[in-house]
């Protein structure tokens, strides 16, 4: 019995510690940059532009390891068109990866 009420008696001081804790605790703020990251400029940047671009953020870009190379870059580029349904064409593909591969 005696373990019995002590368990209660730190089930509820447990309660109360996490609730307090609740009740303190302050939202935090931050302000995101209104700028988007632009793309280095060279030869299929346009490309990269108009079919990466308009799915996710350049951000994807600029946070990949840098100078991966070509295989690298070919990987990601048709794993967008294959899991993830991207509607880039063969053509366009092959810009993108050259692309991205000589850029970053």
């Amino acid at each position: 019995m005696y373990i019995l009420r002590q368990s209660f008696f730190f089930l509820i001081l447990a309660f109360f510690n996490a609730s307090a804790s609740t009740a303190l605790a302050k939202p935090l703020t931050y302000t995101l940059s209104d700028q988007e990251p632009v793309l280095r400029a060279g030869p299929g940047s346009e490309v990269v532009q108009n079919n990466c671009l308009s799915c996710h953020s350049g951000d994807y870009i600029e946070t990949q390891p840098p100078k991966q190379g070509i295989k690298f870059w070919e990987t990601e580029v048709n794993k967008m068109i294959k899991n993830y349904h991207a509607p880039i064409s063969e053509t366009d593909a092959k810009i993108i990866i050259d692309y991205l591969s000589n850029q970053y």
